[in-house]
């Protein structure tokens, strides 16, 4: 037994045991490569899942968007449209009063008066003319205050002026309009 060598077999078996080790290191190493590239093919499925859904989500805000859009734009006609409605009722209501209002300044004219112009604005008219004495230009003022369609005469300036040889009181007249809002003040019948 003395003469049995056994390095032959022992350097054979150390060779089996390291050529097993690395075949198992190598499969280790497949194994592991094969787990990352399989990790970030999961990882990349999912970032494109979520990138589409993303861009679905993207869509649907961007159609919602203009949906939502359209629908300002509506309100912004409608707003419109009521306030031209608005308009038409307001002149709807009060197409009569201009009538009554010039119906009124005649009637209540005293003799002496003569108009030389009638400006309207907003809920007052501005009244120019002249007339044969200071006493005639109150006398309109008292008249126009007692009308039920205009109130709250104001002089703004009278003066005298020479009209064919014969002086006369030239005036400026602001006077306020009633029932501009409201309905008109009589029963519709022209007084």
């Amino acid at each position: 037994m003395a003469n049995i060598n056994l390095l032959p077999w022992r350097d054979a078996q150390r060779r089996d045991r390291n050529r097993v080790t690395l075949v198992i290191c190598i499969g280790m190493w497949l194994i592991a490569c094969l787990a990352v590239l399989a990790g970030k093919m999961v990882m990349d499925f999912r970032i494109d899942h979520q990138k589409a859904r993303n861009a679905y989500l993207q869509s649907e805000i961007d159609a919602l968007s203009k949906v939502i859009a359209e629908i300002e734009d509506l309100k912004k006609k409608r707003d419109e449209l009521i306030a031209r409605m608005d308009v038409i009722q307001n002149l709807q209501r009060n197409r009569s009063q201009v009538v009554h209002v010039f119906d009124d300044l005649v009637r209540k004219q005293p003799k002496g008066v003569f108009y030389d112009s009638i400006e309207k604005r907003d809920n007052s008219l501005s009244i120019k003319g002249k007339a044969q004495s200071n006493n005639r230009i109150s006398s309109l003022m008292r008249s126009v205050d007692s009308s039920e369609w205009l109130n709250v005469a104001d002089l703004k300036d009278v003066g005298v002026v020479e009209q064919n040889a014969v002086s006369v009181s030239q005036f400026d007249l602001v006077v306020n309009q009633q029932g501009t809002e409201d309905e008109e003040p009589n029963d519709g019948q022209i007084r």
